[in-house]
């Protein structure tokens, strides 16, 4: 009943576009752009090719419309080349057989798959060879052992970061006079130099990139972006 509800919420969301053409990802869009492609599949009843274009800095719509002075929509799709629905993540385009499924958080997508009327699994699209999601599956194919060590130390840096940030966290509430007159204050057992935090911080960073760029979330390891995919 939930997934039902949300997806119906996020179908809404998609507002339409202006027929203008998809236009080429350039090398310097690395890491503000991304494209995603649905090819046709006749079992399916897809005879055009969808494509998914996701603006990372885009200006969010305004009443479904692209804002005045921006240029772009955060999120859009194509059919064969042509832009047809326009909006906010997350969001989801219905298509032939099922629905496209984007979303996004601070450090890139969390999302982006075609979810089929019958039940199968999910299926992640095929991104732009040229882009930073298509590179790095690239690197995964061309050396799977490798890939998949960064995919776990990326794993492990947020786990440490979050285990690290939690009472620092509830130390600063509870600094607070109105709470700490309510529950007291807490002191966090774990004290670290500001260099260390800095560096964690940093590290961190780079791990939501990687989890990002290969699809990857988890309500807890990724805790810091996964409630933004349910607004």
């Amino acid at each position: 009943m939930f997934q039902r509800l949300k997806r119906s919420r996020q179908l809404r969301r998609a507002k339409p576009g202006d027929g203008s053409a998809l236009k080429p990802l350039a090398w310097w869009q690395l890491l503000t752009r991304a494209q995603f492609f649905l090819d046709p599949e006749e079992s399916e009843g897809r005879t055009a090719q969808y494509a998914v274009d996701v603006r990372l800095l885009a200006t969010p719509l305004e009443g479904g419309k692209i804002a005045e002075g921006a240029r772009h929509a955060p999120v859009a799709l194509y059919q064969d080349g042509f832009q047809q629905q326009i909006a906010n993540p997350p969001v989801a385009f219905a298509v032939p057989g099922g629905v496209i499924e984007v979303g996004t958080s601070d450090y890139g997508l969390t999302r982006i798959h075609h979810v089929r009327e019958d039940g199968s699994p999910a299926e992640v699209l095929r991104p732009h060879r040229r882009s930073a999601e298509g590179l790095r599956a690239r690197f995964a194919r061309r050396h799977p052992a490798v890939s998949r060590m960064v995919g776990l130390v990326a794993v492990l840096i947020l786990l440490v970061g979050l285990v690290l940030m939690v009472p620092q966290a509830v130390e600063l509430v509870t600094s607070l006079e109105v709470v700490a007159a309510q529950v007291g204050t807490f002191t966090s057992p774990i004290q670290l130099p500001a260099w260390l935090n800095t560096a964690l911080l940093v590290a961190g960073i780079i791990a939501a990139f990687e989890r990002a760029l290969t699809l990857r979330n988890h309500w807890l390891i990724d805790a810091d972006t996964t409630w933004t995919s349910f607004i």
